[in-house]
């Protein structure tokens, strides 16, 4: 089984970390190991990597794309957020790619266009799934979800219709929910009404923005001096995050003051590239 997703930013990564042979760089967001396969043929023979991901499926996925470098990938389950937590040795660099990247499976409840239950975990072992919000939260805080984390102006009409819904029966599938949202916020131009609403509920069942801070902080600890971080956001929340996160540290250059964005003709390609950020910064 070999599944494929084309990596964002590529080049722009390569040279932000100024990778050299026999290097070892962190993939914080290994993924399906798109961006890790690049980094490893610039490390030469010597070169290692270790990916982190909370996924499992991702993982077994990038096991099998990566199965060209044996002994020079290590994959470790667990979040970013837990990198400390690790007993690794100093690394000359660490990537993270923010961009949702989950193997497509109805059963994960990620999807509004696929009838599957309202998980949205990314690591099974977690408590919280999204139905347990979406049924167990007042209809306050649905709104404050939604509204911060999604950053959906329509937040408070879909909370109310979710509590109102949620009455008769409990919410328990993704096509439930997406109906619901769309029958008080309705579909105006190509983005599903659904959608902002998804993106919240999944950043608060996995603690995103949370799991950023502290793996941001991380990461720093554990490179060498001269060392870079580079970070890839794909939406303002955590692009805002970052942003805030570098500028108050005094440890860290910032490499480039303005955010790298594809090209015309990486969003052309490829789409999903559209909304990516890359900032860069350099251990002191």
């Amino acid at each position: 089984m070999l599944e494929k997703h084309i990596p964002v930013l590529l080049d722009e990564v390569l040279v932000g970390l100024n990778l050299h042979e026999g290097q070892t760089i962190i993939d914080a967001t290994i993924g399906l190991g798109g961006h890790a396969k690049a980094i490893l043929e610039q490390l030469g023979s010597t070169g290692k990597l270790i990916g982190f991901d909370r996924d499992e499926r991702n993982l077994e996925q990038a096991l099998f794309n990566l199965s060209e470098f044996g002994k020079r990938v290590t994959l470790i389950h667990d979040s970013f957020g837990a990198i400390a937590e690790h007993d690794l040795q100093k690394v000359d660099g660490v990537l993270f790619d923010l961009g949702f990247s989950s193997v497509d499976d109805p059963s994960r409840g990620f999807s509004f266009q696929q009838e599957g239950p309202l998980d949205m975990r990314y690591d099974r072992q977690t408590s919280v799934t999204a139905e347990q919000i979406v049924n167990g939260y007042s209809q306050e805080q649905l709104a404050d979800i939604i509204y911060v984390f999604g950053e959906e102006p329509k937040s408070r009409i879909i909370a109310k219709a979710i509590t109102v819904a949620r009455k008769r029966e409990r919410i328990k599938t993704t096509i439930q929910l997406a109906n619901i949202i769309e029958s008080v916020a309705h579909r105006s131009g190509r983005i599903h009404p659904a959608t902002k609403t998804f993106q919240a509920l999944r950043m608060v069942v996995n603690d995103e923005l949370g799991e950023i801070e502290k793996g941001l902080g991380s990461a720093i600890d554990i490179t060498k001096q001269m060392g870079r971080i580079c970070v890839i956001t794909f939406h303002s929340l955590e692009d805002r995050l970052v942003k805030q996160f570098f500028t108050s540290r005094t440890d860290i250059n910032i490499i480039n003051k303005h955010v790298i964005v594809p090209n015309y003709d990486e969003t052309r390609l490829n789409p999903r590239s559209r909304s990516a950020k890359l900032r860069i910064v350099q251990k002191r």
